[in-house]
């Protein structure tokens, strides 16, 4: 599987919970922080639903 690495751009305060959640199983709690995972429908599901908050790219 390829990786990809994920990094919060974005305050997640006022945000709904869903979106909280969803950064939070993703590894992130801080803006500028950077988490690397598989590329799995899973994960590139979550990064879908976050992905005004976030940038990716291939590892």
């Amino acid at each position: 599987m390829a990786k990809i690495k994920v990094k919060q751009l974005r305050s997640s305060i006022k945000r709904p919970q869903n979106q909280k959640r969803t950064l939070e199983a993703l590894g992130l709690k801080r803006i500028g922080q950077v988490v690397e995972h598989e590329a799995t429908p899973n994960i590139l599901g979550m990064v879908n639903k976050v992905k005004h908050l976030v940038s990716t790219e291939e590892a």
